[in-house]
């Protein structure tokens, strides 16, 4: 997998209502990366984890740049 993946996953979910309907059902990341994988994106759990630790990171410094 790759982050571009994961980018075109989200870009998608993001402008597709249907899909956004679909995902809102996932109450776990398990259930994300399978109701992804059945919609034909190649995303890993690894994936998602970054993915949040990036935005955590980016939340954690946004609020360091507001004090």
């Amino acid at each position: 997998m790759s982050w571009s993946e994961l980018e075109r996953f989200v870009d998608d979910a993001e402008r597709d209502g249907g899909m956004q309907r679909a995902l809102r059902h996932c109450r776990s990341r398990r259930e994300l990366l399978l109701a992804a994988r059945r919609l034909g994106y190649a995303i890993s759990g690894s994936d998602l984890h970054q993915a949040w630790m990036l935005e955590r990171c980016c939340a954690i410094d946004e609020r360091r740049e507001v004090s």
